[in-house]
Formats: C-alpha cells, structure tokens, sequence
C-alpha cells in the first residue's frame, strides 16, 4: 500500500507541475485550453470552471492540455495554438520541463526549510557502525570519541580516517572515550578492494544544520543547479557510449518510490525533485512526441516560413512514438527482470 500511495504522489505531483506549466502559459498567450487532465483513460472526476474541463483520470501514469487547434484538422480561429506565433508555441512547448526545474527547488527548499542540512561532523565521535565490521568486533560503539591510534594524538575526523585507510591489515592499539571512561582495544582494518583503501565500518557523528528562510531558498536553487549538470553529464555519457544506460520504466520507478518512502517523507521529497529534473531534462530531448521534438519542428517551421505537411508530421509522430514504445517495452521487461519473479 505504501508503494502505490507513494508512487501516485510521486507521478501525480511531477505530472501536474509538468502540465500545469502548459497551461498557465498557453493561457497567458491567448490560446484557448479545452481540457486539463492528470492520467489517461476513463474520467474519475471532472469538473468545468470556464472554458476549461479539469479533469482526473484512471491511469496516473501521464496527462495532457487539451489545447484548441493543436490537431490541423480541428476548426481552427485566433485562439488555436497554430494561428498564434512561432515564439507563443515554444514558450507553451517548453513550459512544461521547465517547470519541472521549478519543482525541485520548492521541494528542496521545504527540506532545507523542514529538515534542515545533515552534514558529518569533523569531530573524531563515531557516529555509526556497521555490523560484522572490524570497529563491532574490537567493541567500538557510537558515542566514542578517538582518543589516539598508536600513540599518535587524533584530532579530527579526517586525522582518524587518514590512519585507517593506510594501514590495512595492521594491528592498530585505539585508545578511546566512552562514558567519560578512558578505554583501549586492538583493530585490524580490513582491505575494500574498491575503495584500494581500509575499513573498519564506522561513519562520523552527524550534526544537523538549520538554514534560514533566504538561505533554504539559496540552497535549493543551488542544488538544483547542481543535480540538473551532474545529470546532463550523465545523459551526455550514455549517449556518446562513455557510461552504461541505467534506465528504468515506471515499473522500476514505482519500486523505488514505494523503497524511498519508508525512509521518510524527507527522502520521498528529495526523490520527487530528482526524477523531476530527470523528467525535465528527457522532455527536452530531441525525439519526436517529446517537448524536445516538438521544439524542433517549430525550429524548422521558422526557418523554412511555412510549416512541415501533414504527412511529413504525421510520420515523425509516428517514429517517435515507436521508439517511445520501444523504451518502454525494453525497461518495463528490466524492471520486472530486477523484481526477481522469475
């Protein structure tokens, strides 16, 4: 149950923010906006305010504008999304991914506001162990503050993880701090061939910061900046072959969203502003049926002064709902392969 709650959060709210950035531009362009809907299929609810239909769908997996005009074949008048210009078209096209940028923030900036910032201390406590490690095995326990390894003084943190990452397989005598007791005891860091470094499977004390109402919204925006160019880094990787294509389908997403949400509302949050840079930045791309392509057909149609025929149109839509499908297909049979029912 958690996961299906969490899953129609999640897609509801990045696909309502999508949707509702083509809205509010189309309307602030004069374009007249027959429908607003949130899923597919057959109506849940639905309501007239205007001339606008708002309505909820079965299937919370998508949405749309029903904006006058966008068929050629329906009546077209001054308020069809064909009859206004090229420039009102791509602000209404683009809208929706950005948008999508604009929900991360707000969603980051209620967790800097709500949670505040956890940052590991510098301070030489141990904070956490992790079990069957060589720190639970010497009796190591949060709370400890690291006194010296092998006679020599630790200060900081960094001073105690320098010592440890260096002397892998070595007998290290830690003299240490619990209950106000002066303590001793003997670990042997183990080797992470990964890391080329040694363990012994503790994490530093955290401390938690809280940030103001200016500096929340600072950081938000900051680290959204930051996610959106680690991600186009990504995708540019996986594009030029440099890095595998990890993809995953709604199946994949709706796992995570329902593994996320028993974390917390705090990480559900910060989950949905991912995927919804991650959705901005996919809608942007260059493939027929996506914002992206659509952008790039009113390129084309500015740069030629006319608009591409119908049979040209219908035949790119066509292709790039193909290799949409195709995706889907291939990530959905992923998901269900990560799933292990077979």
């Amino acid at each position: 149950m958690s996961t299906l709650i969490a899953t129609i959060f999640v897609f509801g709210l990045l696909i309502f923010f999508h949707e509702l950035g083509h809205f509010l531009t189309a309307k602030s362009v004069g374009m007249r906006v027959d429908e607003f809907a949130i899923g597919f299929g057959p109506k849940v609810f639905s309501r007239k305010y205007g001339e606008t239909v708002y309505s909820l769908r079965i299937i919370p997996l998508g949405g749309f504008n029903k904006i006058a005009g966008m068929d050629p074949d329906e009546e077209q008048d001054e308020r069809s999304f064909n009859a206004k210009p090229i420039w009102a078209r791509m602000l209404v096209i683009v809208a929706g991914s950005a948008m999508n940028f604009v929900l991360p923030i707000i969603l980051f900036f209620f967790v800097f506001v709500g949670a505040g910032i956890d940052t590991p201390s510098n301070a030489p406590v141990i904070g956490s162990v992790f079990p069957d490690k060589p720190a639970v095995q010497a009796g190591l326990n949060p709370g400890d503050r690291i006194i010296s390894v092998n006679a020599t003084n630790i200060e900081t943190w960094r001073d105690f993880v320098n010592v440890i990452q260096t002397n892998a397989g070595k007998q290290l005598i830690i003299r240490y701090e619990t209950n106000g007791t002066i303590k001793e005891c003997v670990v042997t860091p183990e080797y992470d061939s990964k890391a080329d470094r040694g363990i012994i499977g503790v994490m530093p004390k955290i401390e938690n910061y809280q940030p103001g109402i200016g500096e929340s919204i600072g950081l938000a925006l900051k680290q959204t900046y930051t996610v959106m160019g680690s991600m186009i880094n990504g995708i540019a990787q996986m594009v030029t072959g440099k890095a595998a294509a990890e993809l995953a389908g709604p199946i994949g997403v709706a796992q995570m969203a329902g593994e996320v949400a028993q974390l917390g509302i705090v990480p559900l949050l910060q989950f949905a502003a991912f995927l919804s840079i991650n959705l901005g930045l996919i809608n942007l791309l260059p493939v027929p049926v996506l914002d992206g392509g659509h952008l790039v057909t009113l390129a084309i149609e500015g740069i030629r002064g006319k608009s591409l025929s119908r049979n040209k149109m219908q035949f790119i839509q066509l292709v790039g709902f193909a290799l949409l499908m195709i995706l889907l297909i291939i990530t959905t049979f992923k998901d269900i392969a990560r799933l292990k029912f077979f």
